[in-house]
């Protein structure tokens, strides 16, 4: 039996991981599924590359487990391995070779053997096909990353492992990228997305996971997250002024400006009649929705405390 019929792509179980007695992974555990962008989000030296780099076994994990299609990375890491593609945070390349050698030399580390027609349409996937012959220190760093990219694909893995992959890159190229996970992702591939741009993550990925000296302190769909750990703010300029109102959800009132902070469970005008103003009132009302980035700050700092 096939062990990838019945087990996800990505499996880490109870995951520790010590430098010295430095704790950098804290008991970590989560799944990626096929078709499924994960994003492992933290500050710097949360872990996510330690978690990362366990996953490839460029580090031995202290404790725990990771399974790739049910194949322990330990156990049986050159079969574990080949369903991973990996982009890590530095742009490694070759100065010296050309793109179609560095893609060549890459997939045969895989025991693939790209034709030229299999090479020619991965490079224009990645808007790279027209610079397919120039060595790699001619090539801007947008292209380098670009590079980087095609090189994790070139053995059609399963797994694509994305560590900050738009970090320093200009907002275009972040757009085409994001673009082109999202191609991947309605392929079935599954996806594990380190990233600090928060609001790329809340539009990318199904679910997250907030990663905090080595620990997940939360994780779960994006929308439920949002959903459950912040507020809507309601700012409304009324055609009177109201006695003072006695409610929590009002942050502010003055005049006839009054400010508000809703359940985001909660719909605009029903926070509104909750806090005890007419909707009658209402000459003016702006809304702003809690987003990915207000939850994380709130887990962040609950998890200090």
């Amino acid at each position: 039996m096939k062990k990838s019929q019945d087990n996800p792509p990505l499996k880490v179980q109870n995951l520790s991981k010590f430098y010295g007695s430095l704790q950098a992974v804290n008991q970590v555990t989560f799944e990626v599924q096929p078709g499924e962008v994960f994003g492992l989000l933290g500050p710097n030296g949360a872990g996510k590359t330690s978690i990362i780099s366990t996953i490839v076994t460029l580090e031995e994990p202290t404790q725990g487990k990771i399974e790739i299609f049910g194949h322990d990375v330990q156990k049986d890491p050159l079969t574990a391995k080949s369903y991973v593609g990996w982009v890590p945070q530095e742009v490694i390349n070759h100065g010296f070779f050309n793109i179609c050698e560095i893609i060549k030399f890459h997939s045969g580390y895989f025991g693939k053997s790209l034709s030229e027609e299999e090479t020619n349409q991965l490079l224009k996937r990645l808007d790279l096909y027209n610079h397919r012959h120039k060595k790699v220190k001619q090539l801007s760093g947008g292209m380098k990353r670009r590079l980087m990219i095609a090189k994790a694909l070139c053995h059609n893995p399963k797994i694509l492992l994305l560590d900050e992959p738009t970090a320093g890159v200009d907002i275009d190229l972040r757009t085409s990228l994001w673009d082109f996970v999202k191609e991947l992702r309605s392929q079935g591939v599954a996806i594990l997305l380190t990233t600090h741009y928060l609001e790329e993550a809340e539009n990318l990925c199904d679910r997250v996971g907030f990663l905090s000296h080595g620990r997940i302190l939360r994780i779960g769909q994006t929308s439920e997250i949002v959903t459950d750990l912040t507020e809507k703010t309601i700012e409304l300029i009324l055609d009177r002024e109201l006695p003072e109102l006695k409610n929590s959800w009002v942050q502010s009132q003055k005049g006839n400006e009054i400010h508000l902070k809703v359940p985001m469970t909660k719909g605009v005008f029903e926070g509104v009649r909750l806090a005890g103003i007419d909707l009658s009132h209402i000459k003016d009302i702006r809304v702003k929705d809690g987003d990915l980035e207000d939850a994380f700050r709130r887990v962040m700092k609950e998890g200090q405390q």
